[in-house]
């Protein structure tokens, strides 16, 4: 079965402002009388809860954490490109439009991706209007720097600690809503099933975490915006209390999840460095700006790095890729650090590391210019591994970073369950197999700034609908089914922890569908995968019970959906007989070690629908047509 991504026709340089004019509208009276749930306050929920209130839609809008300034978003370190072209170095909204359908290795949709483009220049203005600090120059004008993937010099950051700051501003327009009236905030509640009434989502079913609560919440239209599911590898740069319950959810109650086997491996991570950690720290990609990647020469040299002579240092991206050197997408400069390690040319106590070095930017530059773009990166990096990279060369190595799968949306931002939108991370969208640096908050302000407020208008006005609310039975049999599932947790009395399991999985999707999967690593998983449920079902131990806060019973329900999804997420690589971007094929390489891609048959998104409990998901596939630019191998050389 194909998918309608519900793709306006004509130039792609004009399909969004014309498909803009042809939505139908709802007049601003009528607004009111529609209520809009959004769930997650990230970047993409907080923008699009506040835009939504502002435009007059009663919002309620949820939270997993006690204040939406706790949200991931939070994290991202680097910055946020825009096509503005300040530098007068040759950007424009068609090179970053090109930019990023390279760097996903021509696995994303091309309309998308061009109003991603093409919207990033309103992003910019509107973000310094809320009071974005963002760095400027000597004479006032907003700085600029460069990121992977890319020869020009398009992202705005400020300092390290860019999501920081336009998660502030988010957060700012939400609470003027919030005090307004016109969004009502609930803190510290997680989803847990998504409620569908003749065929539409129409609500959710969720848990006060102080309380134990389930509360019932009924609207016309639900937002996802919950971010992604990296920490099915446990070890991974996200929060802790990133998860894939919401999508899930939504997943069994009918959505369809696209490409879950694309995950992003960030090259700039502090290493592992004991089996104590519960997750790993971010260096952020804005250090390959200045800092140089090397190993040794030698394979097992131990000297100290500052004892290593020029000559003996191998600047191995440099020397590879001359055209992007240190600035290569993440997924290249990933694979490349895994393979030079393997060689056995790491650093590091573990071997397992290779050198980000900041000597030759500090000589050229000086202390205190490097201090002022990266000193609060560099403060992190000391706490943690107690060594002054002004001083050492840092030890990063990859790490599980960024999602790129996610639930399947249409144009709109809906998914093919009316009523059910999906935005940022948690759709699978703009991205395709590998996501530039710098475009995560770009996409996630874009869907809640720009896009969903005019989409969700069009679904309520071209919808008929009748009124529903918590009383309806469709809310209790979701209520009764959420209970259930949480008696089974609360029923579990083994001997080993929830945590166990979940580390256990964490190192088996990282072994086997990681960095480089395989036919034989992927097979392997998916025997062991269903193995590790069951014994979680039978072994695991959860204590308390579901009438208070007990986060043992929140850890063990999202180690339970992991458990569920990582399944499908080595079935949807073990279909894709293709590398591309993130998705690595040992057995799909070019003769130089670079992806390679089978667009004969996997030119499309695989997209796959939940057909019940131990039964095999159906494939659905979305065509991916290129008009704009030319199928052709990625080189960065």
């Amino acid at each position: 079965m194909g998918l309608d991504a519900k793709v306006p026709g004509g130039p792609i340089a004009t399909k969004w402002a014309r498909h803009q004019f042809e939505l139908k509208l709802i007049n601003a009276a009528n607004k009111r009388k529609y209520t809009i749930l959004v769930v997650g306050t990230g970047l993409a929920g907080a923008s699009a809860a506040a835009s939504l209130s502002e435009l007059g839609y009663k919002v309620k809008a949820f939270c997993i954490h006690d204040s939406p300034r706790r949200a991931h978003s939070i994290a991202a370190q680097g910055g946020i490109n825009a096509a503005k072209n300040y530098p007068n170095d040759g950007d424009s909204v068609h090179r970053l439009f090109y930019d990023t359908i390279k760097g996903g290795d021509y696995r994303s949709r091309e309309a998308n991706v061009y109003r991603l483009a093409e919207l990033s220049v309103r992003i910019i203005d509107h973000c310094v209007a809320q009071g974005v600090p963002f760095a400027r120059e000597y004479g006032g004008l907003l700085d600029n720097s460069s990121f992977g993937g890319a020869q020009v010099s398009r992202t705005f950051y400020a300092r390290g600690q860019t999501g920081q700051q336009l998660l502030i501003g988010a957060y700012g327009a939400l609470m003027k809503e919030v005090n307004r009236g016109g969004v009502e905030m609930l803190p510290r509640r997680e989803m847990l099933e998504l409620v569908v009434i003749d065929g539409k989502a129409r609500g959710i079913v969720c848990r006060n975490l102080i309380t134990g609560k389930l509360e019932s919440h009924a609207a016309d239209a639900v937002v996802l915006a919950t971010g992604g599911y990296g920490n099915a590898f446990y070890l991974s740069t996200n929060a802790k209390a990133c998860n894939v319950t919401s999508i899930w959810r939504a997943h069994r109650k009918g959505a369809f999840l696209a490409n879950p086997c694309y995950t992003q491996i960030h090259p700039t991570c502090i290493p592992v460095l004991g089996n104590y950690q519960s997750k790993l720290t971010l260096m952020s990609e804005s250090l390959r700006n200045d800092g140089r990647i090397w190993v040794p020469k030698k394979a097992g040299d131990g000297r100290p790095p500052q004892e290593i002579p020029e000559e003996d240092r191998d600047y191995y991206l440099e020397r590879k890729y001359p055209s992007f050197g240190n600035l290569v997408p993440r997924d290249v400069a990933s694979r490349n650090a895994k393979n030079i390690c393997d060689a056995g040319h790491g650093v590091g106590p573990t071997g397992m590391a290779v050198h980000l070095d900041f000597r030759d930017a500090i000589e050229r530059l000086g202390k205190k210019r490097i201090a002022a773009r990266y000193g609060n990166l560099f403060d992190m990096y000391r706490k943690i591994v107690d060594e002054d990279p002004y001083e050492t060369p840092m030890m990063i190595y990859p790490a599980v970073h960024y999602t790129m799968g996610g639930l399947w949306v249409d144009y709109n931002l809906m998914s093919n369950l009316p009523g059910l939108h999906v935005l940022g991370e948690a759709n699978f969208s703009d991205h395709g197999a590998n996501r530039l640096g710098a475009s995560a908050l770009m996409q996630g302000l874009a869907d809640g700034y720009f896009v969903i407020p005019y989409t969700i208008g069009h679904y309520l006005a071209t919808t008929p609908m009748e009124k529903a609310d918590a009383s309806h039975p469709a809310f209790r049999a979701a209520e009764q089914e959420v209970r259930g599932r949480l008696g089974r947790l609360l029923s579990l009395r083994g001997g080993r922890t929830v945590d166990s399991f979940h580390r256990e999985l964490g190192l088996l999707l990282w072994n086997n569908c990681g960095m480089a999967r395989s036919k034989k690593s992927l097979e392997d998983a998916l025997r062991r995968i269903p193995a590790l449920r069951e014994e979680f079902w039978r072994n695991a131990v959860v204590l308390g019970d579901g009438e208070s806060f007990n986060q043992a019973l929140e850890k063990a329900g999202r180690v339970a959906d992991f458990l569920e999804f990582s399944e499908l997420l080595v079935r949807d690589a073990l279909h894709r007989e293709e590398s591309c971007g993130g998705h690595f094929r040992e057995e799909h390489q070019t003769e130089e070690g670079e992806a390679k891609r089978d667009d004969a048959h996997f030119c499309y998104v695989a997209a796959w629908e939940f057909a019940g409990p131990d039964k095999a998901p159906v494939l659905h596939k979305e065509p991916l047509e290129f008009e704009a630019v030319h199928l052709s191998q990625r080189s960065y050389k």
